[in-house]
């Protein structure tokens, strides 16, 4: 018995000394500051948003400022940045896989996606709309009845339109990697709806002038900072900077710059 306790004792001390061995973890937090640079995915074709402008080639738009915003108060220099163009369908790919620290682009907070990440207040707040061919005659979602919608993959849109459709109305959708891609089937006639949140189909009715972007709202889509779940002091930090940026009117200021003010709905 003596002999079986003094090897579990021995077997225990073993097993202490490696966890003690092992390096500590570093939070997402503390590493940031190590590295000297804050990785942050964002959109890459939302004018007002987050857009690559092809004449600068540098990233510019609400989003963008706050990503600089961020990076300036963590590490005392807006522009010690990375900045990696993320879609709908890879923004949760590149945050699991620690590709980027954070993503900024326009990424709605719901349940479902806060059981898989850490989001911070929201920052705006829109609306799903739709886009369509001034000369079409749809007015509203009863006129889309077994007439296909654009919608851009891993989105919250088809879910939220069919819960605003009710059971008359029989709504399809075409998905597509890019809004692009949308904008692209709908003045091919592929679609006959793009849908989208409304400020995200304004850079997009800009590009088309025989579109319009109808006045029905159909879901509130609050947008958060997103971080990896676990990561909780970072969450934590975001979080506050985001409700000081709102309670000091930058976040105000920056909605005006980038002419998206009267879109967020409050």
């Amino acid at each position: 018995m003596r002999t079986r306790l003094l090897a579990t004792l021995a077997f225990a001390a073993f097993a202490l000394g490696l966890a003690l061995a092992r390096p500590a973890h570093a939070d997402a937090l503390s590493a940031i500051k190590a590295r000297g640079t804050l990785n942050v995915g964002v959109k890459a074709d939302v004018v007002g948003f987050a857009y690559l402008n092809p004449k600068t080639e540098h990233y510019e738009g609400y989003e963008i400022d706050i990503a600089h915003e961020l990076a300036k108060r963590l590490l005392g220099d807006p522009n010690k940045i990375n900045f990696t163009a993320v879609t709908p369908s890879t923004r949760g790919v590149m945050l699991d896989s620690g590709d980027v620290d954070m993503v900024i682009a326009t990424f709605t907070i719901t349940p479902e996606r806060q059981i898989v990440y850490n989001f911070s207040p929201p920052y705006y707040t829109d609306g799903i709309a739709l886009l369509v061919p001034k000369l079409s005659g749809i007015k509203g979602l009863s006129d889309l009845s077994g007439k296909p919608i654009g919608i851009a993959k891993d989105t919250t849109t088809a879910s939220a339109l069919m819960a605003k459709a009710g059971t008359d109305t029989l709504l399809t959708f075409a998905a597509f990697d890019t809004y692009g891609q949308v904008l692209n089937a709908l003045e091919n006639g592929r679609v006959q709806a793009f849908s989208t949140d409304s400020s995200i189909l304004k850079s997009y009715a800009q590009q088309d002038p025989g579109a319009v972007i109808l006045p029905g709202r159909y879901s509130s889509e609050p947008y958060g900072v997103a971080t990896k779940k676990g990561e909780n002091a970072l969450a934590k930090w975001v979080a506050d900077q985001i409700t000081d940026m709102d309670k000091t009117g930058l976040l105000n200021t920056w909605q005006r710059t980038w002419g998206i003010y009267f879109e967020n709905i409050k």
